[in-house]
């Protein structure tokens, strides 16, 4: 009789544990879903703008993007453990490509739990705590997962996105494809 209830609560477990990101709490992070890694990329003929990106960043600060350059937007949270597990590469990248404004969008966090964890990581580029920027994506590439790094060009549009965690190959040819243009 203890195998069956082994069994059921292993399986239960399994389905809870592959519900979201986070885990399976009640917590909001439930309604997200961990991407692939897949990149899609928009022809530059179908480029859509950008939303504006500014607001109040962890750090207590304004921050406003200046569209005039190539910028990696990534949207993540500190409880999300693909997000933990890209940060090194995200802050790499960023030092490699300083001509590059990189930029966080923190999601469905505690903002003080998240500024611990930037701090912890000494991430060196702005995150914005206020996600309602995440609606001025819509009609273009909305992040469709967490964590999710939407590409902006120097035109101020969207250009491509990696849904899930990024790689070091994946979002350096990205950069890469941009700058050249």
């Amino acid at each position: 009789m203890r195998k069956p209830i082994s069994l059921i609560v292993l399986t239960l477990f399994s389905a809870i544990s592959l519900t979201a990101c986070g885990g399976g709490s009640s917590a909001p992070e439930e309604s997200f879903i961990e991407g692939s890694g897949a990149v899609t990329k928009i022809e530059i003929s179908k480029r859509k703008a950008a939303p504006a990106l500014s607001g109040m960043t962890l750090s207590g600060k304004t921050f406003t993007f200046n569209p005039e350059q190539v910028a990696v937007v990534n949207v993540w949270a500190s409880w999300c453990s693909p997000c933990r597990a890209e940060i090194p590469t995200l802050i790499e990248l960023s030092k490699q490509y300083p001509e590059v404004q990189f930029m966080g969008i923190l999601t469905r966090d505690n903002p003080a739990t998240a500024e611990a964890f930037a701090r912890r990581f000494a991430i060196p580029y702005p995150t914005f705590i206020d996600d309602s920027l995440l609606i001025g994506f819509k009609g273009t590439l909305p992040a469709n997962a967490i964590p999710s790094t939407v590409l902006i060009d120097k035109s101020g549009n969207v250009a491509a996105r990696i849904s899930g965690e990024v790689t070091l190959t994946s979002l350096s040819n990205l950069i890469r494809k941009l700058e050249a243009e």
